[in-house]
């Protein structure tokens, strides 16, 4: 059974540039060994957390208190549905919501510390895999590949790793 179709003709648009298919079909496969180390995660920590919400708190930590709206927005899903995700968060002491002091109808949402702590407690064991991954493959850091892999991240709109960090101690100070 095919997963995905694989495309027919050219869906490249004229003034968008060619990319190295392999380097493509890489990427595309390195990221869904990452989501895997993620997934293994959150099993082996035993949370009950989907993909989803953990990504709800990733942001939480990146970008600050945000409105559900906002959070939508970032995640391009309804609002519905973040709410909803946000409220079983919620119900776990994951995050924390709060009205908003100048419209009452706007909720505000922000990590709690068991929030912050869980993220924290992800990011290190992914961390932990891909440094053992990286050892076994027995690969020498490489300056141009890290740029091409810090300009992807960009690219994204994902903070780096410094950035992160700052993110990180913002957080902590606020979920404190």
């Amino acid at each position: 059974m095919r997963l995905y179709v694989e495309p027919t003709g050219s869906s490249t648009a004229v003034d968008e540039p060619q990319v190295d298919e392999p380097l493509v079909d890489a990427l595309a496969a390195l990221g869904r060994s990452l989501v895997g180390v993620t997934v293994r995660t959150l099993d082996a920590l035993d949370v009950d957390l989907t993909m989803s919400q953990y990504r709800i708190l990733v942001l939480l930590v990146s970008q600050g208190p945000a409105r559900v709206v906002d959070l939508a927005a970032t995640l391009r899903v309804h609002p519905s549905t973040v709410t909803r995700a946000c409220d079983r968060l919620a119900r776990r002491g994951l995050v924390a919501r709060r009205t908003g002091e100048s419209d009452r109808r706007v909720s505000w949402l922000s990590l709690t510390v068991t929030g912050r702590d869980l993220v924290g407690e992800v990011v290190r064991r992914c961390s932990a895999e891909i440094r053992r991954l990286v050892a076994v493959t027995g690969t020498a850091p490489d300056v141009g590949l890290i740029d091409a892999l810090e300009a992807l991240v960009a690219a994204a709109g994902e903070p780096d790793e410094r950035r992160w960090r700052q993110d990180w101690e913002r957080c902590v100070g606020a979920a404190s």
